[in-house]
């Protein structure tokens, strides 16, 4: 189940208003992470798919508008504020077979046996009860269905290392907070596979490839975005001295400029992909 707290801190209004103030180049940012999950997902016609922490909408309507009219997509997450965009990006795209709605991975309202597919996009990580969760998943899924997940890689990667690992340098007694080391506990390998696999999941297969993270603006852009809709690092960056505010402000800056073309920041991203059939 997600804590109180954790649920708060997730649809925060301030949250909510920089995701949908980022709308555009999140959604380019994270382009390759969706269609690389939508690729192993392998979706075909018909198919009755769940998506789960669907956050504004991916993969859903990816693959909503991959199914071409048949099959339904639905989409859930913990958060209803980044819901609404989902349902505004759907009704834009003239997408009839999507549904969107608030529900916990933990207890999910639906029937045995009811989908094709389930994905989650950057959502297993922060599942508190991971077996719990992913019994769930496997009670919805059909016989023969598939599970498509994709999570962070390792943390020493360059979107994390220029901005929180130039703050871990700086303040060396800084404290990297537990979700923050929990957004990076399947870098590991095999780590997620045996998750899977004691969830009585079956034909595992974890790749790590690393994907473009590309956000198309300059680094003042991408630090202001990172503070505002990266929960999990919240507390490390409130832990700043304000005194050594400015000059840590700088030296992120100067970090992520070394990535910067100009035009756009290329960082690039280790993610987990790893899939399962019930």
């Amino acid at each position: 189940m997600v804590t109180p707290q954790a649920q708060a801190d997730w649809n925060s209004f301030a949250r909510a208003q920089a995701s949908r103030k980022w709308r555009r180049q999140s959604a380019a940012m994270g382009s390759a992470f969706t269609q690389a999950i939508v690729a192993a997902a392998r979706v075909s016609p018909g198919m009755n798919v769940l998506d789960v922490a669907c956050g504004t909408g991916e993969p859903a309507i990816s693959i909503a508008t991959l199914l071409k009219g048949t099959g339904d997509v639905t989409g859930i997450d913990i958060s209803p504020g980044p819901l609404g965009t989902a349902k505004e990006r759907a009704a834009q795209r003239g997408l009839s077979n999507t549904c969107f709605q608030q529900a916990d991975v933990h207890q999910l309202p639906f029937p045995d046996n009811g989908f094709d597919l389930v994905t989650s996009r950057l959502g297993v990580m922060f599942f508190a009860d991971l077996p719990r969760a992913l019994r769930e998943i496997h009670r919805v899924l059909r016989p023969g269905g598939r599970v498509a997940l994709l999570a962070w890689g390792r943390m020493d990667q360059p979107y994390f290392h220029t901005t929180v690992g130039t703050i871990l340098k700086a303040l060396p007694k800084a404290v990297l907070p537990d979700e923050a080391k929990a957004m990076f506990a399947f870098g590991q390998p095999g780590v997620l596979a045996q998750a899977l696999r004691e969830a009585g999941f079956a034909k595992v297969e974890e790749t790590f490839p690393v994907l473009p993270w590309t956000w198309p603006g300059p680094p003042e852009e991408v630090w202001e975005y990172f503070q505002e809709v990266t929960v999990p690092f919240a507390p490390l960056l409130k832990s700043i001295p304000p005194e050594r505010r400015a000059e840590l402000d700088t030296e992120v800056l100067a970090a992520i400029a070394r990535l910067y073309d100009g035009s756009e920041i290329r960082f690039t991203a280790s993610a987990n992909i790893s899939c399962a059939a019930k």
